[in-house]
């Protein structure tokens, strides 16, 4: 039995909440919806009529693993620079509904989920989804635990919530191709964003259309973000649409409208953004239909998707050659998103700060083939300068190959290292996946193996198995705000 977490208000809401019972009501499966009404209706009416009853035991299990890995993601960059301004920034305001996860303190909502997004994906160490483009879906998590804290809602809620973010975000991804016209994926975290915290803050299927409107209308992010030389803002560009998304909620809540058709008006988003599409919201997960986020991998490396399997075909090489002063060349061979993200601009292959080093295959595999490992360790400012990875990386060529292109999905992101050695001699290691993509889950085990990892000494061992145990029972929580403040460093 699920228990229920008393509710309160939003600081930041605008109007007084109706009275709504904390347990959700049981319904069937959500009903199919007309194609022919908007969009955000569409969006609205699916968030809307998703239930806790609606998701099986092995979706809530998913959402449980995607909330540790993630939380575990956050406390290991909780002293970074960009991570430690984003959070004094939220703690100027004085007073706030959401716990800065880390601290014992709290912040305004949408300053809470900032801050805690910007911790928990700054290392690109949290989990992957892989469509026409692919997408950090699990940076939704933190927008849904501040409004969720700040609602005092149920934990059926919450993971309801949770699902439901991961669901429309990979949806969309998997329909609009925005990547190829040169806009940044957060984009299409901000519909995500706005129903799940509309959901949780018992928006009614009208304001919820409103959030959606609002949030797509005033926010949408340029592809500059992962383009030349990468700053602070490619780790926090996905929290700042979760802020804006939870502001235009609280709007909607407030009676704010939105401009509508934003999907398919005469100025809207297929014209501008992301050209023509039809998006088959009757095919969402729901009862009996598997939910996206058993398509959403867990990264085992701190880098970008396309170098994961990058660093295994490396090392692979590195080991086969012994000596790596044999090498005469490396040709890196990878997706055509592969390319342009992380092997296209000449700045990748001499790379000045972490932003960039983790999004460049030429610096990322050098390193890997050194050491036989990528961690957070490898984007030290001395590392990024070592001559010796400066003079190896000069030897590497990146392209796309057509076939790797056309072989990506949710299981696969193939790269092939070919190295050629001094005497012409051939060395060869592909690598389609790794441990933790979607072809090799992470077990409990694995994951807890990586939050271990990743919160390091931060607490005693026996704070650490008792944090645990506390999260893997999640979807029993009574107390959402105890449970964070279980967090703090």
């Amino acid at each position: 039995m699920l228990h229920s977490i008393s509710r309160r208000k939003l600081i930041m809401g605008t109007a007084a909440l109706g009275v709504h019972g904390m347990t959700s009501p049981v319904r069937s499966a959500v009903a199919p919806q007309s194609s022919d009404r908007p969009l955000a209706d569409r969006l609205a009416a699916y968030a809307d009529n998703l239930r806790y009853d609606d998701l099986d035991a092995a979706t809530v299990e998913r959402v449980k693993s995607h909330v540790i890995d993630t939380i575990g993601c956050g406390i290991a960059a909780f002293d970074e620079r960009p991570v430690r301004v984003c959070r004094d920034v939220a703690l100027t305001l004085a007073g706030g509904g959401a716990t800065i996860i880390g601290t014992k303190r709290r912040a305004p909502t949408d300053l809470a989920s900032f801050a805690n997004g910007a911790a928990f994906r700054y290392y690109d160490l949290n989990d992957i989804y892989v469509g026409r483009f692919t997408g950090h879906p699990s940076d939704h998590i933190a927008p849904c635990l501040a409004v969720a804290e700040a609602e005092r809602a149920s934990a059926a809620e919450l993971i309801t919530a949770i699902a439901l973010a991961y669901e429309i975000n990979c949806r969309l991804i998997d329909t609009l191709d925005i990547a190829s016209r040169g806009w940044d994926p957060p984009v299409l975290s901000l519909p995500a964003v706005a129903l799940a915290v509309g959901k949780l803050m018992k928006l009614t299927p009208e304001q919820l259309i409103h959030a959606v409107n609002i949030a797509v209308n005033d926010h949408l992010a340029m592809g500059q973000t992962r383009t030349q030389t990468n700053s602070d803002w490619k780790g926090l560009a996905d929290a700042e649409a979760a802020r804006n998304a939870v502001f235009a909620a609280t709007l909607a809540r407030g009676g704010i409208t939105g401009p509508a058709p934003i999907f398919e008006g005469r100025k809207g988003f297929f014209q501008l953004v992301s050209g023509p599409s039809t998006v088959d919201v009757d095919g969402f997960g729901r009862r009996g239909v598997p939910f996206r986020i058993h398509q959403c991998g867990m990264k085992p490396y701190p880098a970008v998707v396309y170098a994961q399997t990058a660093i295994a075909a490396g090392i692979a090489v590195a080991k086969e050659v012994s000596n790596l002063d044999r090498i005469a060349t490396i040709e890196i061979a990878t997706t055509r998103r592969g390319y342009e993200q992380t092997g296209r601009d000449h700045e990748k292959w001499t790379p000045e700060n972490r932003d960039t080093a983790d999004h460049s295959l030429p610096y990322i595999t050098a390193r890997a083939m050194f050491d036989g490992n990528i961690d957070n360790d490898s984007y030290e400012t001395a590392k990024l300068r070592d001559p010796r990875i400066l003079t190896f990386m000069s030897k590497i060529t990146v392209n796309e190959d057509p076939a790797l292109t056309a072989r990506t999905g949710a299981s696969t992101v193939p790269t092939r290292v070919t190295a050629t050695l001094a005497d012409g001699q051939r060395i060869v290691r592909e690598v389609d996946d790794v441990p933790g993509f979607v072809g090799r889950p992470m077990s409990r085990a694995d994951v807890e193996r990586k939050f271990r990892g990743n919160v390091g000494k931060r607490w005693p061992q026996k704070r650490t198995d008792t944090i645990l145990k506390a999260l893997w029972a999640l979807d029993q929580a009574k107390d959402l705000s105890r449970l964070l403040g279980t967090l703090a460093v």
